[in-house]
């Protein structure tokens, strides 16, 4: 019982000394965890800060600094990462660096999520315009805007509208989040508004004036530094930042995030999907090979993972399976070029319109494109046509070439003998008796005793 009474006394300390008197809990931790964005942002990197935050609450990690250098990404991407980010019970900074990087569309949204916001000198956010809506600005597909016609009740505005009412809905609901997002982590709403609809830019000092962003740090000492005693909202309520001493360490993806990376690369799902699709074809064409079909379906499969991760247009996959079909089509039935032509011009449309997306690194490369359609015609059209014919050619050799072939009888014989046929002699048997010296037809072979029957004038004349 005293024992009990002496552990109930230690906890009750415990939690007086980890609350202060204003509620907020004091984070002392571990470690503080350092992750890299250095690229586009995509369902990749959604994981790895998914998986990594998870690690870092189960590690008793004190911060978690997201070092960002990204041109924007993925919206479904962005929205896992600041999902994350929001339920993340460890403190999470987001530090635009080193100088020269920036955080520019999904980057911003997620500069503005992050419990702690910073930039190093030299560093740029902003541009958070929709690009899935048609790239570039939403008044216009250039960039450039056509000046609205004021009058003397309401003067002209220089804020571009939406020419659509698909790109009003896809502006305003971008407004309604990073507003949201900004009214979540008190910073500036009217600039959050600014860089959806007009995709304006800001460098780091300015942001830091216009309390964008709360932090302008030289390094990563730096910032530690100055996030020491720092009271962060984190899901589970307030806490204050103890970072002062603490290890840093980089958590860099793993195998599985790296392969995810690999695979999410739309120029190499689309490869896959091709080492598909041919392999396939060509284990319908010469059934038994096993490696085309075995190397395709695994690469399909691949493929097929990495589409329903990507914002993919189904009419892009319709017209490239058309256009593989119409090729393929050519090589069976030659007509005089038109499937083979009709077959390119839909895979390259097909290909072009496969990512139905405009955001940065997520696009298929022209180069890619042309190298797999030129691949396609010599593969579908030359190789698969000549083996076509190949197989339409009368056979030359083997117990096959004997049949149908013509045979000299050795000698008179009612049911079984012999005959003279390329120079050999074979034991033969029919069902009409025959006379030396007749010309037969060898009509099939039961082991190593042919068939035979005596031939027609007409048969013997094309013979």
């Amino acid at each position: 019982m005293r024992r009990s009474l002496y552990i109930i006394l230690l906890l009750s300390l415990f939690h007086g000394s980890a609350v202060a008197q204003d509620g907020t809990v004091s984070v002392g931790g571990s470690y503080v965890m350092q992750l890299a964005v250095e690229d586009a942002i995509g369902p990749a990197t959604d994981d790895y800060i998914e998986r990594a935050l998870l690690r870092a609450a189960s590690e008793g990690a004190a911060l978690v600094v997201i070092r960002m250098d990204t041109p924007g990404g993925l919206d479904s991407a962005m929205r896992g990462i600041i999902k994350n980010i929001i339920n993340s019970a460890v403190p999470v900074a987001t530090y635009v660096a080193p100088s020269g990087a920036r955080a520019a569309s999904a980057g911003t949204y997620i500069l503005y999520a992050s419990h702690i916001a910073a930039m190093a000198p030299g560093t740029n956010l902003g541009a958070a315009t929709p690009v899935s809506i048609g790239g570039g600005l939403p008044g216009g597909g250039n960039g450039q805007d056509e000046p609205q016609q004021g009058t003397p009740e309401k003067p002209a505005s220089s804020e571009p509208v939406p020419k659509d009412t698909h790109e009003r809905k896809a502006v305003n609901d971008a407004v309604a989040y990073i507003r949201g997002l900004a009214q979540l982590r008190g910073r500036n709403e009217a600039w959050a508004e600014k860089a959806v609809r007009e995709a304006a830019s800001l460098p780091a000092q300015e942001a830091l004036e216009l309390k964008v962003i709360d932090i302008i740090a030289s390094g990563m000492a730096d910032l530690l530094r100055q996030v020491e005693g720092r009271v962060v909202k984190v899901q589970g309520g307030e806490r204050t930042l103890h970072v002062t001493g603490l290890p840093l360490r980089e958590v860099n993806p793993d195998w599985r995030s790296r392969l995810l990376s690999v695979i999410t690369n739309p120029n190499i799902a689309y490869i896959l999907m091709l080492i598909g699709i041919y392999g396939l074809i060509f284990e319908f064409s010469n059934p038994g090979a096993i490696v085309p079909g075995t190397v395709g379906a695994i690469a399909l499969l691949l493929a097929l993972y990495s589409f329903q991760l990507l914002p993919i247009n189904i009419a892009g996959v319709a017209l490239i399976l058309l256009g593989v079909g119409l090729m393929v089509a050519e090589a069976f039935a030659p007509s005089f070029g038109m499937l083979g032509i009709g077959g390119v011009i839909a895979f390259v449309f097909g290909s072009i319109i496969l990512m139905d997306t405009e955001a940065p690194g997520f696009g298929i490369d022209l180069t890619v494109i042309i190298s797999f359609a030129v691949t396609s015609v010599l593969l579908f059209v030359f190789a698969i046509g000549m083996a076509v014919k190949a197989r339409r050619r009368p056979v030359v050799s083997g117990m096959e070439e004997i049949v149908g072939a013509q045979a000299i009888a050795q000698s008179d014989f009612e049911t079984r003998g012999t005959v003279s046929i390329h120079s050999e002699t074979w034991s033969a048997e029919t069902a009409v008796p025959v006379h030396k010296g007749e010309a037969v037809r060898v009509t099939g072979y039961r082991g190593l005793i042919l068939k035979v029957e005596p031939m027609t004038h007409e048969q013997e004349e094309k013979a």
